[in-house]
């Protein structure tokens, strides 16, 4: 991960170390968001079960969405400190 110390210096970026932690972070709250949307969909099938239906299918699209969103927010934040790194090392060997 870091060291407490890397909050003070500015040699190391600790984005990297904690997106992963975000990305579960959001992912637990998609599946929470679903599995309310889920209930909410079980009591509007006492109503009306094609509207039930809907709501079901639409809160596990809306949920698998989500997941694949905060994936693709987590590596492309990923990716441009990559970039950095590799330009980083392409300087120190010369290139640029």
């Amino acid at each position: 991960m870091f060291a407490f110390t890397d909050l003070f210096q500015w040699d190391r970026f600790i984005t990297p170390s904690i997106i992963k932690v975000f990305y579960w972070l959001s992912v637990v709250l998609a599946v929470l968001f679903g599995l309310s949307g889920l209930v909410s969909a079980v009591t509007l099938m006492g109503t009306s079960v094609v509207a039930g239906l809907l709501a079901l299918l639409g809160t596990l699209l809306g949920m698998l969405i989500a997941i694949v969103a905060a994936r693709i927010a987590a590596e492309l934040v990923l990716i441009v400190f990559r970039i950095n790194e590799h330009l980083g090392a392409i300087r120190n060997r010369g290139g640029l």
